[in-house]
């Protein structure tokens, strides 16, 4: 799912939390709590067991990051808005671990050309927005996109969700770990260029950082990665879960590139 404008994510404000707050896991601050992810826990649905030690701050990062810290652009109170889902799919490739993306086919109307995770609306059998369907969406839509086998993949995690003016999508992120890999690539040609994944040392690397600028005005941070830019919300929640899980390294925030970088 890709946004077509930067997501113009917070700025750093230090961790979300300490390791004894999050030990003690408080059900009045403690996002798994808060918004119901213990349940999900609970029915099975998202499970931590047997993750690689790598992903472990990334799990912490996940149950104790606050919406605002992840954007300013959260879902409307009102309840307005369509609901989505991403698929935060973490692998260990080659070069160690790594995120898959898909690119948008070129010859679409909207966001062509535009590299993103895989994800879409939630349709009415994925189950209730506010339990298991982002889920199910999650997996669902990164089978269609990518071909992606859903039985390879464990859930481990749900971010709040965010919201995309420019499209109306209140988007939940959903995290998983990559058990089983199986092949993928492009499913239908019309929706998608190709489907690729992102070492993560690629991404923490200063020299594939930027920032970009929308023509609305809007910054925020961009990646160059697999001859892609990546920007917009993709960028924004990659930025935050690197920063959040102490991944991050120091990089040029006044290095700019234009939307249209490598074309």
């Amino acid at each position: 799912m890709s946004d077509g404008q930067d997501q113009d994510a917070a700025r750093p404000r230090g961790p979300a939390t300490d390791p004894a707050r999050h030990a003690a896991h408080d059900p009045a601050t403690d996002p798994v709590r808060r918004n119901g992810h213990h349940a999900l826990t609970a029915q099975g649905l998202l499970s931590a067991e047997g993750l690689p030690s790598w992903l472990t701050p990334v799990l912490r990062a996940v149950e104790s990051v606050r919406p605002d810290q992840l954007s300013r652009f959260l879902p409307p109170k009102d309840g307005a808005g369509r609901q989505s889902a991403v698929l935060i799919l973490f692998g260990e490739g080659e070069q160690g671990p790594e995120l898959l993306l898909m690119e948008r086919a070129s010859s679409l109307r909207s966001h062509a050309g535009q590299p993103s995770f895989p994800g879409g609306a939630l349709d009415p059998e994925d189950g209730d927005p506010r339990v298991a369907g982002p889920l199910r969406a999650a997996l669902r839509e990164a089978e269609e996109e990518t071909g992606l086998d859903p039985s390879g993949v464990q859930l481990f995690g749900v971010l709040p969700s965010l919201f995309i003016p420019v499209s109306d999508f209140v988007v939940t992120p959903v995290l998983g770990w990559w058990r089983a890999p199986s092949p993928v690539g492009v499913v239908d040609p019309a929706e998608t260029a190709r489907v690729f994944t992102v070492p993560v040392s690629d991404l923490t690397d200063p020299a594939n950082r930027a920032t970009t600028v929308h023509p609305s005005g809007h910054s925020g941070p961009a990646f160059l990665v697999e001859s892609a830019l990546v920007w917009g919300f993709t960028a924004g929640l990659i930025d935050r879960l690197l920063h959040y899980a102490g991944w991050e390294r120091p990089w040029d925030r006044g290095r700019e590139v234009p939307l249209d970088w490598g074309s």
